[in-house]
């Protein structure tokens, strides 16, 4: 079985060789111009050694036929063409010269004849990467470098960056410049003028040295310059004075010059050049096997594919020798078989992976290379599926060897800047603060000292609208008179559509600062709030009413009636204990859950007793539990409890900070009550509106005034000014970050260290030092633990003493008319006998004579007290006896 198969491979492999003739002709078309012959030594070399090595093609030899052309000349180009058409090479080689491409692929495609170097047509191969790739690749490179604002230079005719899809896939101020090897001096003046600091350089590489020479007599090679070459031979010149500027210049590369198999490959070309040519236009790179040009690269990979095409061409397809012309334009039957042999290989050569969809390349490797000290270096690589991996972050900024003093700017503010005015204090030692220690922590950390100094018209940064002109820091990133701006300044979308912002170091909000509202005074009958007033209105209606409903209920009951005298046989007459003073007394003693010697007999009157006792259950249990809170809470008054009470009245005043980003938050809001406000504002400025926080501060304490600011500055305040407090919660939410100019280098690394400072803790920290500080904070009373620790005064219980006073001389001054009236309407007698019959021992009642006491009130009042203060004990009083008559038991004299 195995030796079947073995001879049916033997087979495949023999019908396979047959399916190549034994000589292939190929053709190249190359430029005259001087300098450009590492790309025909490239070609020669890829022949050479494909004929000298026979692992692909062991029964075929190569045959190559060279032309020289013009590329600024198309009638020349196509009788070149024409010409080895004739000769009937079997592939045309063209170098990745757009012009001369354009003019070979069109002769080419319309005869079948495979075209492989740099095109877009049918019958073509582009080696070269796909240009949308490429234009992806260098997009994610200026996102990561986040340029937002940068220049191009490009030449007419040339390019290898398509610009309109770069412009349409970037956002940011693009400054596109066309220009010559005349004019790039020019250009780059004027880019300095306007501190266009990011350049990306998209020109012919025949210029890329007078440019490098023209940016060193301009003195652009300094840090903050960044240069983003779109030209794949970068290595290959001369940047010996860029090397300790800490200028950075960026680019992308096709070779991998430390890979093995490339070392040996240009090792071999150095070799090759020195033996077969004696010349010396010969590249010195080349010569020295420390690097190539990607054109040479892409020309040997090109034979190779070419190669490796002709090698997997299947044996049902003979390739058969053309023979055409460009007369007869009769395209060629094998052209179609091996363009799609060719385009289906798969190889790794000089330019590393390669591989081809519908004749454009859609796999490759660039490697990201960057200039420093000595050397260049990769940081990073990109690939069509892995996008942009950058392998070395901190080679893009690496301060650890630079000696960079930033300029940076700032605004007085308490508590992030602040200024010792003494005369012992110079230059940065002068400001302290939280910000302060911030920048501080970050210059280590990044790398850098920094110039501190002050904002010359003290404001943060606001657009006008009427000119579109900004002001304060802003104003100063925007002209690039500040490398950095650090202090309470918000993050909002206005200022980040012309300065760029780091991460935030603080989360914050608009929040309302007002004093303190005043306490409810205390009243005398405060034990009467629990209940609201219509309710004790209620309960008293509903005394009443239940108390005349019993007293009713209790005289149509029979079950009610009593005898009164069940002794007396002869006046039988009965009583109803249910009289209408019994009642409101039984009905109140039921309401105070107090006993009385009155008990329903009656179902009736036991159902309304029951009913109100359930009554009064409910209310006084509900008293009761709502008497603690009312006793013991403090009540305040405030007027105002969030941005809607506030901008419903007119009463009390609000302002903000002048050219903030508060300001600009109600000044741009779309919520109808934050345009209300801004409205009320605008009309009263510019009273509405304050210069420093501290004057803001002022107006809050003197009465009658709200100030919106950030709630990080409030709680500052808050803390330390008792009379102060916020108002309802935060209107928006935003941060606070450091400020820089667009596109500058130092915002990345600034957002890392203050990433990592949050870790960390040391921005809580620093919070917790400048706001937190116990000997500056002021001590605020707890309302959380007010019921506990607040005992109740006579201020808040005094009104139940007034009751019991008022009671107690209402019952007095009842007992006086009480006694009044016995007195005068009830004639006060003793019994008056003119003899005893001591035989019987009694004295009948008819023989009592009834005689009016001729006293004063005042006296008998009187006497009636003293009797109470002497005999309080006793029942009954001296010479008064009450004896019922009817009840009277004769006594028999001793």
């Amino acid at each position: 079985m195995y030796s079947i198969a073995s001879g049916l491979l033997l087979l495949q492999l023999i019908s396979f060789a047959l399916g190549v003739p034994p000589l292939v002709r190929v053709g190249a078309i190359f430029s005259n111009q001087n300098g450009k012959h590492n790309s025909e030594l490239a070609f020669r070399y890829a022949i050479h050694k494909l004929n000298l090595d026979k692992s692909l093609l062991p029964e075929t030899t190569v045959e190559y036929y060279i032309e020289y052309v013009n590329r600024f000349d198309s009638f020349e180009t196509v009788q070149k063409v024409c010409k080895l058409v004739h000769v009937g090479v079997q592939a045309v080689f063209s170098p990745t010269d757009a012009a001369l491409a354009t003019h070979i692929n069109s002769i080419c495609d319309a005869l079948d004849i495979p075209s492989i170097g740099r095109s877009a047509h049918d019958f073509s191969i582009n080696v070269y990467p796909s240009q949308q790739y490429v234009n992806q690749a260098f997009i994610d490179v200026i996102h990561y470098l986040n340029w937002t604002r940068f220049g191009i230079l490009h030449e007419k005719n040339f390019g290898i960056i398509n610009l309109h899809q770069l412009s349409r896939s970037l956002q940011g101020e693009v400054h596109m410049r066309q220009v010559s090897q005349g004019s790039y001096l020019s250009v780059l003046n004027e880019f300095k003028s306007k501190e266009i600091h990011n350049i990306i350089i998209d020109t012919n590489s025949d210029g890329i040295s007078i440019l490098l020479k023209n940016i060193l007599q301009q003195q652009m090679n300094e840090y903050k310059y960044h240069y983003l070459f779109t030209s794949f031979d970068l290595e290959t010149y001369d940047l010996e004075d860029f090397k300790y500027n800490f200028v950075n210049i960026t680019s992308f590369r096709l070779v991998d010059i430390g890979d093995v198999s490339v070392k040996q490959i240009l090792k071999d070309i150095g070799s090759y050049s020195h033996h077969m040519f004696q010349n010396p236009y010969v590249n010195r790179h080349l010569r020295k096997s420390v690097s190539i040009e990607s054109e040479p690269a892409l020309m040997f990979d090109s034979v190779y594919v070419f190669a490796i095409g002709l090698q997997t061409l299947d044996q049902s397809n003979t390739l058969n020798l053309p023979n055409l012309t460009c007369d007869e334009e009769i395209p060629w039957n094998g052209g179609l078989s091996l363009i799609n042999y060719v385009n289906a290989v798969e190889w790794k050569g000089l330019t590393g992976p390669i591989q081809f969809k519908e004749g454009q390349r859609v796999q490759f490797k660039l490697d990201l290379i960057k200039l420093k000290q000595h050397s260049i270096v990769k940081v990073g690589e990109w690939t069509p599926h892995g996008h942009l991996n950058i392998t070395e972050p901190s080679m893009f900024f690496d301060s650890g060897s630079m000696n960079v003093t930033l300029v940076v700017i700032t605004i007085l503010e308490t508590p992030y800047v602040m200024m010792h005015y003494e005369k012992n204090f110079t230059g940065n030692e002068r400001f302290y603060g939280f910000c302060v220690d911030i920048l501080e922590t970050i210059s280590h950390e990044v790398g850098f000292d920094y110039i501190l100094d002050l904002v010359p018209d003290r404001k943060y940064g606001a657009k006008d609208p009427a000119t579109g002109e900004w002001n304060g820091m802003v104003a100063q990133l925007m002209k690039y008179k500040a490398d950095l701006a650090v202090g309470s300044m918000t993050i909002t979308y206005a200022r980040e559509s012309v300065i760029d912002f780091t991460k935030p170091f603080m989360n914050l909000g608009i929040s309302i600062l007002f004093q303190v509202p005043t306490s409810e005074p205390t009243r005398l009958f405060s034990f009467m709030n629990p209940l609201a007033i219509e309710i004790w209105i209620y309960v008293l209606n509903a005394y009443f009413l239940v108390s005349i409903c019993i007293y009713i209920v209790g005289k149509l009951s029979p079950i009610e009636w009593r005898y009164i005298h069940p002794c007396d046989l002869d006046n039988i007459s009965i009583g109803n204990q249910f009289s209408l003073s019994d009642s409101f007394w039984f009905t109140i003693g039921t309401l105070m859950q107090q006993s009385t010697d009155i008990y329903p007999r009656a179902i009736s009157t036991r159902i309304i007793s029951s009913i109100w006792g359930f009554f009064s259950l409910i209310i006084v249990a509900s008293y009761t539990a709502n008497l603690a809170a009312f006793l013991t809470t403090e009540r305040m008054i405030n007027p105002i409890e969030n941005a809607e009470d506030l901008a419903s009245q007119t009463e009390i005043s609000y302002g903000t900070l002048d050219s903030g980003s508060t300001m600009t938050f109600f000044r741009d809001s779309m919520i109808e009550t934050y345009k209300k406000m801004w409205r009320s504002m605008d009309n009263k400025k510019p009273t509405a509106f304050t210069t420093t926080y501290e004057d803001g501060i002022k107006r809050v304490n003197q009465g009658n005034y709200a100030f919106l600011m950030e709630s990080t500055m409030l709680d500052y305040i808050v803390q330390r000014d008792c009379n102060l407090t916020q108002i309802g919660g935060l209107l928006d939410t935003k941060g606070y970050g450091i400020a820089t100019p667009k596109g500058s280098p130092w915002r990345d690394k600034i957002s890392l260290a203050i990433l990592e400072l949050q870790e960390k803790g040391d921005i809580q920290m620093l919070y917790d030092k400048w706001w937190k500080n116990t000997d500056e904070t002021c001590t605020r009373r707890s309302t959380s633990k007010q019921s506990k620790a607040n005992a109740l005064g006579l201020e808040s219980i005094g009104g139940v003493f007034v009751v019991l006073i008022a009671g107690i001389f209402v019952a007095a001054v009842v007992a006086f008319f009480e006694f009044w009236f016995n007195f005068r309407c009830h004639d006060k007698a003793r019994p008056i006998h003119p003899g005893v019959n001591h035989d019987q021992g009694v004295i009948l009642e008819s023989e009592w004579t009834y005689t009016p006491l001729n006293r004063c009130f005042w006296i008998e009042i009187f006497e009636e007290l003293r009797f109470a203060s002497w005999c309080m004990n006793k029942q009954k009083r001296p010479e008064l006896n009450r004896v019922c008559s009817e009840c009277k038991i004769p006594q028999k004299p001793i």
